[in-house]
């Protein structure tokens, strides 16, 4: 099969410098499409100005990554258009990963999506940045979700109906749950994709993402929790779990006696099996469980979120796209 150019879109938010980077990564793709979700720093001004076609979403509709990356899919023009490079505006694409990923999907017809290494670009700077690349650094090989950096099949997203664009996050593992229904393969290959620049230096934007997390557990388990699939089912559980039902029944119990104070001790514990398993002596080790641990508190926030919302039958506002 003759290879036909590579659409490339590109979503964002105030990103500035790493915008430009981004763009200027894309060398060979043709066209490539910035989608704005309301900025104000000039970020659409620049990427016309380098000949990018942009497209500046409502702002009086709620932003979301889904309905950028949608926004952009549906101006692609179907006649021309095989394959789509998707990647957010913090990160920048690596030399020849789109060479490589059009030769696995050339050679893999049942595969709709393929991916690569997403790494942080400045682990160094803070702990937040140093999960950020952990949490990238998933396994090789054919895969149940992606993130939101791919080389995919337009045709493939077309069958599956694209994303679902009212979802705050958690849109590319529930618009994988329906390739794969179809038979469609998502496939992760051992080669560098993107670097990613987080600027993550607070607790309280880690705290947001993670929240943001929770929410999308929720979500998705509520919309493919069903058997065979339950996806996100039990990372939905062990958050409500240990960020709200064990410390709830922990303080009804110890209205009754301060002993039971002393069960809070299973966080602590719980802190040095997740350790365990990255190796005790590594620092980062004991910040990632440290971190999995409070973050489950985060995480049960938004799932509890999700559930009120539904509850009163209305879409979460508090939680959205930067």
């Amino acid at each position: 099969m003759t290879s036909s150019p590579i659409a490339a879109i590109v979503i964002g938010r105030n990103e500035g410098a790493r915008l430009e980077a981004c763009l200027a990564s894309l060398k060979g793709a043709s066209p490539i499409i910035y989608v704005d979700s309301g900025s104000t720093d000039g970020s659409a001004d620049h990427a016309r100005s380098i000949g990018a076609h942009v497209i500046d979403l409502d702002t009086s509709q709620p932003f979301t990554a889904a309905r950028a990356r949608n926004a952009g899919l549906a101006a692609l023009d179907r006649s021309e258009t095989r394959l789509v490079q998707l990647v957010d505006g913090d990160c920048i694409v690596e030399p020849g990963w789109l060479t490589t990923a059009t030769t696995y999907l050339d050679a893999h017809p049942d595969t709709a999506i393929a991916c690569g290494r997403r790494r942080e670009d400045h682990p160094e700077t803070s702990v937040y940045n140093r999960l950020c690349d952990i949490e990238w650094n998933t396994p090789p090989g054919d895969a149940l979700a992606c993130g939101g950096d791919i080389l995919a099949r337009l045709d493939a997203l077309d069958d599956a109906g694209l994303y679902r664009d009212d979802l705050i996050a958690g849109e590319e593992p529930e618009l994988c749950v329906r390739l794969r229904q179809l038979g469609w393969k998502i496939h992760r290959l051992d080669t560098p994709m993107t670097r990613h620049d987080a600027r993550m230096t607070k607790l309280g934007q880690w705290w947001k993402r993670t929240r943001r997390a929770g929410h999308a557990f929720a979500e998705g388990a509520h919309l493919h929790g069903a058997p065979p699939e339950r996806h996100w089912v039990g990372e939905t559980r062990r958050a409500l779990l240990w960020g709200t039902a064990l410390p709830l029944a922990i303080l009804i119990a110890a209205l009754i006696h301060p002993a039971a104070l002393l069960a809070t001790l299973i966080y602590p514990a719980q802190i040095a099996r997740l350790a365990a398993r990255r190796g005790l002596t590594s620092r980062a080790a004991w910040e990632w469980a440290f971190f999995t641990v409070l973050g489950k508190f985060a995480e049960a926030q938004g799932a509890l979120q999700f559930h009120m919302g539904r509850l009163v039958n209305r879409r979460s506002t508090l939680i959205e796209y930067r």
